[in-house]
């Protein structure tokens, strides 16, 4: 959606090195917001952004306008249903994922990649279009790299840009607490409220924070799980101020 950042320069560098041709979508959609979200102060920066992406050699810079990709009587959308869309930020966000899931659908049939390339940062999302390029036989590989992170360990955001200096040094407290629940797997702690209590306790030593919520998942299928084995998912999103950070760690329990 723009405002480029390290994470997203990443996915582009991976692509360059990797693929024959790049193309980068920028389009802040409309339809993956709603009615009381931030798509009016959402990060715009067009300008600098066609800069980096010209200086890092990618090839085709495809920015669509939300009038051209939902045109005047627009009455079609894809959604992915199951666990993948009905926990983490879907209660926060009604409607959030199957404008995602939508946009994505048209951008893939519009450019025809044979790759895709997403951020782990955003693990719900990259799991959603995963599921839609299977379901829907899109004929292409949807590969997600790992989340890149500040020098603080906080995942860099188009977001981040909102936070004041306050909010800023408290930030880094979510993945502290995502790392204490690693620490506590990595101890032996084998049930899931267990550990959502350890992150929970340490995401609260920061007064500016807002749990929406602290979740474990299966790793790829999303599914809540009481017993920890195999990968899952250590998930969070919290509220500083007015700006909504997420983050989550996939983690491989210890036979």
């Amino acid at each position: 959606m723009g405002a480029l950042h390290e994470g997203h320069r990443s996915l582009v560098r991976r692509s360059l090195r990797r693929c024959d041709r790049t193309v980068v979508s920028i389009l802040v959609n409309p339809m993956q917001f709603g009615p009381r979200e931030d798509f009016r102060r959402y990060p715009r920066s067009f300008t600098a952004d066609r800069r980096v992406l010209a200086r890092a050699g990618v090839h085709a810079l495809f920015v669509p306008s939300g009038a051209a990709m939902y045109p005047k009587g627009f009455a079609t959308a894809v959604e992915v249903g199951g666990p993948l869309t009905s926990g983490l930020c879907a209660p926060f966000r009604p409607g959030h994922f199957r404008g995602v899931a939508t946009v994505v659908a048209k951008l893939f049939h519009i450019v025809t990649p044979h790759v895709g390339y997403f951020g782990q940062k955003d693990a719900q999302q990259a799991a959603v279009i995963q599921r839609m390029v299977r379901d829907l036989n899109l004929g292409l590989r949807v590969e997600v790299l790992p989340t890149v992170r500040e020098g603080d360990g906080l995942a860099v955001s188009s977001r981040n840009r909102w936070l004041t200096a306050a909010e800023r040094r408290a930030a880094p407290v979510l993945i502290r607490a995502l790392r204490a629940g690693r620490a506590a797997i990595h101890d032996g702690a084998r049930r899931a409220g267990a550990v959502k209590r350890v992150m929970r306790r340490q995401l609260s030593s920061e007064s500016r924070v807002k749990i929406q919520y602290v979740s474990i998942v299966r790793a790829g299928t999303l599914q809540p799980v009481l017993r920890l084995r195999g990968g899952i998912l250590l998930a969070l999103a919290t509220r500083l101020g007015r700006t909504r950070l997420i983050d989550s760690l996939v983690v491989r329990v210890p036979s």
